[in-house]
């Protein structure tokens, strides 16, 4: 099975929705067909669940509020996946740059 570039949820706890379970607890990012998630931690040894039906689309302007399953987002994983921008262009151009 080769593994897919768009990564999915790996999860510390679940909870049952509607029609498949949901993640909630720590989140982190996992490409299916590998045995770690994006920031390094073996799925494993620190008993992640994971959701491969669920796009791992967090972004670093997420904010968690207490009626949230998901309690905590990795920060590594969001920099791992390019929540935090990635290469978008500079706020400022410069218009007439010297020779």
């Amino acid at each position: 099975m080769k593994p897919t570039r768009t990564a999915a949820v790996a999860a510390s706890g679940e909870v049952a929705g509607d029609d498949a379970r949901q993640p909630a607890g720590e989140v982190h990012a996992w490409l299916p067909g590998q045995n770690q998630t994006l920031c390094g931690l073996p799925l494993s040894r620190t008993r992640l669940r994971r959701f491969p039906h669920v796009p791992f689309d967090y972004s670093a302007t997420d904010q968690l509020t207490g009626a949230d399953r998901v309690g905590r987002i990795c920060p590594r994983c969001l920099a791992a996946v390019g929540g935090r921008g990635g290469r978008r262009r500079q706020s400022w151009e410069r218009h007439s740059p010297r020779p």
